[in-house]
């Protein structure tokens, strides 16, 4: 997990490293401090020598002046590092996830995506900081203290090493305690993340069933769960300071006591046994290194926290798209033609039914297709197989005589347009949106696509036209205008294959017999399907293929399924009866 996390600190090495070493001068002149207080008290106050009292204390000035000097630079250079760090994780963790197929994303859910880009990444952030700052300087202000108390006075310097047995069994078991809590406590954020989200994707509902007291509730219990956990492990983390603070404590009183006991017997001789200098430096270095052990095991409670969130990181990061360019990918994609050969489809290898069971079916280059059939007819995963948002199961779906796994990705989805079941625009102009078509369209090339789309209409009835301000998720256009929208989005990338997933369902007939009459005049040559509710939009294709629990039931044109399936028939008299009730 480490070696993985510390790919991502790549250009903020060298601030780290500098951190680090403002440290390690930073602890020297501290260490430097006590030492020299020593021989100030010894040497000048006690003996009433001004000149060793001048020459120490000019001494201690320039000390404190550079544990000053180089404390800041080590702050600053280990928040550059830290801040460096989380950058680079998410955008490592945000650049992999948009290479994840459709399978991979189901694995995670967005809100837990989310936590794990935000909290989670907050959480190693501080964790970096303080192990490139204070994880640093702990250890070695620890040693640096040590070996100067020893050579102060060895005897009352061993009275550090009776913390350290005491220290380890109580740090042991504030992690035994707690790190289970903190595990938990992570799934419990993403369940909140999850409760917002669609609590603001759904406002509208939430208001038109007057829910939000539900929902409220909802937001609070899990917001309880997570104060209760935290809680709970404060409560374990509280041990950590009294811990610390009873071994300081009791080593000063040891100190001061035996150190007391030691100058009396030697008078006050530093060259017969222990001086008040001595003490006093020996007392300082107690403080410390005992602040040390104190700020190291900070360091061990945001390593706790920071654990779970490194593992959720590192499942990012190393999940691996299962949907990958084999060897000598092809670069072209030749025409428009799809092919089914004995195809089957399930989602995971642990599921009992197959979504897609053996179908096989011919389209050839520019053939307008349809599609009809139930809810849960897996009409939507049938044309997923096309672009290779899945890959099959069994069997092979080819475009333009090739099997879709020897294209290179790329090179086959720009070929294939496909309009989705939920239409997505995005913040920003009318224009931006078009352009994720192709980026490099004219304004003639955007211009004819929303006419063929029959967009252009009301985009020209907007207060600044193709230069409108769509909101986010496209709040401020229609269901209708959003899926007109998304068509002409999909047809300024010219692709060989252009699918339509029940795209014109918020579209009145008129408009929708206008788009397919569009589709047939100006761009013959592009495979078209066309998934959709009303038989109205399909009636007309070359081939209308039903499907019924993941199954191919027939094929043919209109008149054909008329006579010879029952589903089609069944389907075409009740909306034709519905009409002629209207």
């Amino acid at each position: 997990m480490i070696k993985r996390l510390a790919k991502s600190v790549r250009e903020y090495k060298l601030p780290s490293f500098l951190s680090a070493f403002f440290v390690s001068l930073e602890v020297v002149m501290e260490v430097l401090i006590p030492f020299e207080m020593a021989d100030m008290i010894d040497l000048g106050i006690n003996a009433g020598d001004m000149a060793a009292v001048t020459k120490s204390g000019i001494a201690l000035i320039i000390y404190a002046a550079l544990v000053i000097l180089f404390g800041n630079l080590a702050g600053r250079y280990a928040s550059t590092a830290a801040c460096g760090f989380a950058k680079n994780l998410r955008h490592d963790m945000y650049y992999n996830v948009q290479n994840f197929s459709f399978s991979n994303i189901d694995k995670f859910s967005t809100s837990s995506l989310i936590t794990r880009m935000t909290t989670d990444v907050s959480n190693v952030q501080n964790a970096y900081l303080m192990l490139v700052r204070t994880a640093f300087r702990s250890p070695l202000l620890m040693i640096f203290s040590t070996v100067f108390a020893f050579r102060i006075y060895p005897k009352l310097a061993a009275i550090f090493l009776l913390c350290l047995p005491i220290l380890a069994i109580g740090l042991s078991f504030i992690v035994k305690k707690s790190f289970p809590i903190f595990k938990r406590v992570f799934k419990t954020y993403d369940r909140l993340n999850l409760t917002v989200q669609e609590n603001l994707r759904g406002i509208r509902v939430v208001k038109s069933f007057i829910r939000e007291d539900h929902e409220t509730e909802k937001f609070s219990s899990t917001s309880e769960d997570i104060r209760r956990d935290y809680v709970r492990v404060e409560k374990n983390l509280a041990w950590n300071a009294p811990l610390m603070q009873g071994c300081s404590y009791g080593c000063m009183l040891l100190i001061s006591w035996l150190g007391a006991k030691a100058i009396i017997a030697s008078g006050g001789d530093p060259a017969a046994g222990l001086s008040t200098g001595m003490l006093m430096s020996l007392i300082t270095y107690a403080m410390q290194i005992l602040m040390s052990v104190m700020m190291f095991s900070m360091v061990f409670v945001m390593i706790i926290i920071s654990k779970e969130s490194a593992g959720r990181i590192c499942e990012v990061l190393e999940e691996k798209s299962d949907l990958a360019n084999g060897e000598n990918p092809v670069y072209e994609v030749s025409d428009g033609s799809v092919s089914f050969d004995h195809v089957s489809f399930r989602y995971s290898k642990q599921a009992d039914k197959n979504c897609l069971d053996d179908v096989c079916v011919d389209i050839k280059s520019g053939e307008t297709v349809g599609i009809i059939g139930g809810t849960g007819s897996s009409k939507s995963t049938f044309v997923q197989m096309i672009p290779r948002l899945y890959d099959v199961s069994e069997g092979c779906v080819k475009v333009g005589g090739r099997d879709v796994r020897e294209y290179d990705i790329e090179t086959l989805r720009d070929s294939v347009a496909m309009v989705l079941q939920k239409n997505v625009l995005f913040s920003g102009t009318v224009r931006e949106n078009l352009l994720w078509g192709n980026e490099n369209a004219t304004d003639e090339e955007i211009k004819h696509a929303c006419e063929l789309a029959q967009a252009a209409g009301f985009i020209d009835e907007m207060p600044e036209g193709y230069d409108t301000f769509i909101e986010q998720g496209g709040s401020n256009v229609s269901g209708g205008q959003k899926q007109r929208l998304c068509i002409a989005r999909a047809l300024l990338k010219k692709p060989k294959v252009l699918i339509l997933d029940d795209s014109t369902s918020a579209v009145d007939t008129k408009t929708d017999a206008l788009i397919r009459k569009a589709f047939a005049e100006e761009i013959p040559d592009t495979t078209k399907i066309i998934i959709a509710q009303r038989i109205s939009s399909v009636k007309d294709a070359d081939k209308i293929i039903v499907l019924d629990e993941g199954r191919i039931v027939a094929v043919g044109t209109h008149e054909e399924l008329l006579a010879s399936s029952d589903i089609y028939r069944e389907v075409y008299e009740s909306q034709k009866g519905g009409m002629s009730d209207d």
